[in-house]
């Protein structure tokens, strides 16, 4: 008479072992009480109060291109906030997409957390998913505040009125805003692979500042090579080649050639990044 095998009862999970969701919410109160976060963000909102005190101090009565361009950035609000994105997306709202995207995880590394969220245990793909959420987020936060708060600034001191071209032309305030709102969302787009490759580098390493910096010396090589005509046509597959592109969106017939190859190629890098990212920290032996 042959005997039932009893059925194989679950392993029973060990006590603290179980796997511990991440809440987006947390993190964003994490982040959002961070002396670096706070401290970026106010220097990025202050800065188009800074250029109105610096355009009110200077001497624009000179016949050269800058003070014509300084004419045209304060002759409405509109047009003082596309300056401010003319301004600060070539370098400065790059080191900061590149800091809040780089120094997600190096931090906690170098603060010795890390491996106590991975003991808890938090899933590897989603603390990635969850820190790179935020990053972004706070990257997305610092494009979008500077515009508005050189919107808010420029139509307080300078007025609402339409927006003016350096070709001549005049946009409605409406129509002009929705291409600045255009031109927001450009920016940010383009930079996502300066904020995925500084998210990849903060996998590898504890230093967020070494992260950073790898992300802002690629962003600088990338220039550097793109001013070298002798390679030709290979220059479109730089991320930087068509940064300024959204820039096109203000011609009187947009042509969004370059919009489209510029975010497809910023997007593709960023893809590469983040699959590095990615398979670098699920085989990441976490010590600190």
């Amino acid at each position: 008479m042959s005997q039932r095998t009893p059925a194989a009862s679950p392993r029973p999970v060990a006590a603290g072992r179980r796997s511990t969701p991440l809440p987006l919410l947390v993190e964003v109160r994490r982040q959002a009480g961070r002396r670096r976060t706070l401290v970026v963000l106010g220097l990025v909102l202050a800065l188009p109060l800074l250029v109105v005190g610096a355009f009110a101090l200077g001497d624009d009565d000179g016949g050269d291109g800058g003070a014509s361009l300084v004419a045209l950035a304060t002759s409405s609000g509109l047009n003082f906030a596309v300056f401010i994105l003319l301004a600060s997306s070539g370098f400065l709202l790059a080191v900061a997409v590149a800091l809040f995207a780089g120094d997600c995880i190096a931090s906690e590394a170098t603060w010795g957390s890390l491996r106590y969220l991975l003991a808890a245990p938090v899933p590897r793909r989603r603390l990635l998913g969850v820190k790179l959420a935020v990053g972004l987020a706070s990257g997305l936060l610092a494009v979008v505040g500077i515009v508005a708060s050189a919107l808010a600034f420029g139509t307080l001191f300078y007025g609402g009125g339409d927006l003016s071209t350096i070709l001549g032309t005049t946009l409605p305030f409406g129509e002009g805003a929705l291409r600045l709102a255009g031109s927001v969302a450009y920016v940010f787009v383009s930079l996502l692979w300066v904020a995925a490759v500084a998210f990849w580098l903060g996998t590898l390493t504890d230093a967020a500042l070494g992260a950073v910096g790898g992300a802002v010396l690629l962003l600088i090589l990338s220039n550097i090579l793109d001013s070298i005509t002798a390679l030709g046509d290979l220059r479109v597959w730089l991320p930087t080649h068509d940064a300024g592109a959204w820039l096109d969106l203000f011609s009187p017939v947009v042509d969004y050639s370059s919009v489209i190859r510029g975010a497809a190629v910023s997007i593709s890098w960023a893809i590469v990044a983040l699959v590095a990212a990615w398979w670098r920290f699920s085989t990441k032996d976490v010590v600190s």
